[in-house]
């Protein structure tokens, strides 16, 4: 069956859809969601069998890759990252904001995602939409980036042209308004300091 096109709107988001979205994604469904960059792909981090789906759709494997996840605020974070409080800091001025922060994983983090590795990433983007829902699922939801096969936009931003590419793959494809074509700045805190692994939309030096 065909995956549902929902409009929603970031200023006011649609109780009715945003409930409608929590309970697919309680059930193990795939969507795909605007952030305040790209358009993501996302499930319930909690949900293996949607976590596998989703390794299916992007042909990764699980164990190998670093997957990050939504956040909807800083007090979420602790329960899946360890942070030194400088990081923390930066990341109290830079967010919500498009930035994907790479931290040393809390031990539960391994066996969610079943793989050895101890880092995660974190996003709570500038965006109503994702923090809503994960406000309202109660946990994180993963996410990831949907691509296009074209050199020269590499990421889709229309959600009708989203829709009609994935929509035999997923539940529910969010029309949230045309998405960007720059990523998330990526930048590696494990370490505790701040390493820019990928310059994308944000700008860190400016809340350093």
């Amino acid at each position: 069956m065909a995956a549902e096109l929902l409009k929603i709107y970031e200023e006011n988001p649609q109780e009715r859809h945003l409930d409608k979205i929590v309970k697919v994604l309680q059930e193990g469904g795939l969507i795909i969601y605007p952030t305040d960059t790209i358009y993501g792909l996302g499930c319930d981090i909690y949900n293996q069998k949607a976590l596998e789906k989703l390794a299916l759709i992007k042909n990764i494997n699980l164990k190998k890759v670093h997957l990050s996840f939504i956040c909807y605020d800083l007090s979420d974070i602790s329960q899946y990252a360890r942070i030194s409080t400088p990081i923390f800091k930066v990341m109290k001025k830079a967010l919500p904001g498009p930035f994907t922060f790479i931290l040393k994983a809390d031990s539960s983090v391994p066996k969610l995602f079943q793989t050895n590795k101890r880092t995660v990433g974190i996003r709570i983007p500038n965006n109503n939409i994702p923090r809503e829902l994960v406000k309202r699922l109660g946990n994180p939801i993963v996410t990831t980036s949907i691509k296009n096969d074209d050199d020269i936009v590499e990421y889709p931003t229309d959600p009708e042209e989203i829709y009609e590419q994935f929509k035999n793959l997923v539940d529910i494809v969010i029309d949230g308004g045309y998405g960007k074509n720059i990523a998330s700045t990526v930048i590696d805190c494990s370490q505790d300091q701040l390493d820019v692994l990928r310059q994308g939309a944000g700008e860190i030096e400016e809340f350093i």
